[in-house]
């Protein structure tokens, strides 16, 4: 199948890759659309990961104020240079994740920023509520781990679906950005204030 100019820069829209990355995307795929977006987010991932053992030292602390006032979130987002963290790319990265971090209130970057407290109370809750359901015991381990998936897909930021994209996590985003920029990209830290909570 003829790869043409329209298919390129429709799946460059939907991944944000270079037009010979889309091309050869489509080319490998045989023009599957959806399985050039999926090659593609497997490459940015793989770039990611030979990117990880680098120092991220610039980057940017960004305020997002939501709700008149009522919400509010800082957040630090680290790159390798100062050029990365100027580029618009990043900036709109960095704006767009205290946007979602204030509609989303997670827990933790990662699973392991949650508190054990925490996950054991919610593993137990899990746990009763799978043995209120009458299930042979076998099968409520299996129960518990899905409730957990969805605790972590709902409680960790990286694990979460993107607000603006649901189709897609945070940590596919930054992924993204990452193949984007070529640099290593990290979400050190955030907090989220809303009025009259602790």
């Amino acid at each position: 199948m003829e790869i043409t100019a329209a298919m390129v820069k429709e799946l460059r829209d939907k991944t944000n890759a270079g037009m010979m990355d889309c091309k050869k995307a489509l080319q490998d795929t045989g023009a599957d659309m959806e399985k050039a977006v999926d090659l593609l987010r497997q490459k940015g991932l793989a770039k990611a990961l030979k990117r990880a053992g680098r120092e991220a030292m610039e980057g940017v602390i960004h305020a997002y104020i939501h709700g008149g006032g009522r919400i509010g979130v800082l957040v630090e987002v680290n790159c390798e240079t100062d050029f990365a963290a100027k580029s618009e790319d990043f900036i709109e990265f960095v704006r767009n994740l205290g946007m979602h971090i204030a509609a989303t209130n997670p827990l933790g970057i990662a699973r392991e920023d949650i508190p054990q407290d925490i996950v054991d109370r919610e593993r137990s809750i899990c746990l009763a509520q799978a043995r209120e359901s009458g299930k042979p015991e076998n099968i409520l381990e299996k129960m518990v781990e899905g409730k957990m998936r969805r605790f972590y897909e709902e409680s960790v930021l990286l694990e979460q679906s993107y607000v603006k994209e649901p189709e897609k996590t945070i940590q596919d985003y930054l992924n993204e950005l990452v193949a984007k920029i070529g640099e290593k990209i990290m979400i050190r830290r955030f907090a989220r204030f809303q009025l009259g909570m602790e």
